[in-house]
């Protein structure tokens, strides 16, 4: 004779119960940053400008200074246009964004980088390069803008060529 006293807990009812409790748990955690990430503009009329002056008007609306504060590194030659390191340090407090522009490629602003607070003012990116030109650094810092350019020589062509 055999005494049951019930089912027996299986390894699937066993996964269900803590995939529920896992995700019971999840409710109760605030996305507020993700939220206010998201609401975030996307700076498209920027990213369409031809010229390197009219892509910092349009991303920021005003112009920046030359500052030795920031410091911008980038090879003085690249074999490879299609594929350009370039980053970014400052010293500057207070910094809210990074951006790249290439006064030469087909759309100027390269890349825009939010930069939220307490955290290290540093960015590196590959760029794509036309051909040889001014690449210039960005950075906003206490509601101003300052920048450090630096030439850059193409010899294999990356955007179209």
């Amino acid at each position: 004779m055999t005494i049951t006293t019930g089912p027996h807990p299986t390894r699937r009812l066993i996964l269900q119960g803590a995939a529920g409790v896992a995700l019971l748990g999840l409710g109760n955690l605030p996305f507020a940053p993700a939220h206010a990430a998201a609401n975030d503009k996307y700076p498209e009329e920027a990213f369409k400008q031809k010229s390197e002056a009219d892509a910092i008007k349009a991303l920021y609306g005003r112009t920046a200074e030359p500052s030795d504060k920031v410091k911008l590194d980038a090879p003085e030659i690249a074999e490879n246009g299609g594929v350009v390191p370039i980053s970014v340090t400052t010293t500057l407090d207070k910094v809210t964004s990074i951006s790249f522009v290439v006064a030469e490629n087909p759309s100027a602003l390269a890349a825009s980088y939010k930069i939220p607070d307490g955290t290290i003012p540093a960015v590196a990116n590959r760029l794509k390069m036309a051909k040889t030109t001014n690449v210039t650094a960005i950075v906003e810092a206490d509601g101003k803008l300052y920048s450090a350019t630096k030439e850059v020589k193409v010899t294999v062509g990356g955007c179209g060529g």
